[in-house]
């Protein structure tokens, strides 16, 4: 069973810097896409940021471009969100998303970790 845990959420000022991390175990994908979600109080769950296996093309939301660096360790199985010149408008749960075809079963999965809170005061 593939499970995502994220780590690294907290308390910042704005303007300030932090590193969220996902670490996936039980992971056996050779076909997949690999990022963060959020989700703001009262909004709707938009994309932050993802890589795509293969070409390890890379995907940034509209907001974030320019501040945020999205990171991965293939020997530990992680994914890294660095976010800088943080502001209050990215105060939200931030989720990992691991999606793809697994190798065990051939099968499309969805795997969400279980979000990690950002806040970011002014």
């Amino acid at each position: 069973e593939v499970q995502l845990v994220e780590s690294g959420g907290g308390l910042v000022q704005a303007g300030g810097s932090r590193r969220l991390s996902c670490t996936a175990s039980g992971f056996s994908f050779s076909d997949y896409t690999i990022g963060w979600f959020r989700q703001a109080p009262g909004k709707e769950r938009e994309a932050v940021s993802t890589l795509t296996s293969g070409s390890w093309s890379t995907y940034y939301g509209d907001s974030v471009k320019g501040r945020f660096t999205i990171s991965k360790d293939n020997e530990k199985k992680s994914v890294y969100l660095q976010m800088n010149s943080l502001k209050p408008e990215d105060t939200a749960v931030y989720y990992c998303k691991l999606a793809g075809y697994s190798d065990s079963d051939f099968k499309y999965h969805e795997i969400w970790g279980q979000g990690t809170l950002v806040t970011v005061s002014a």
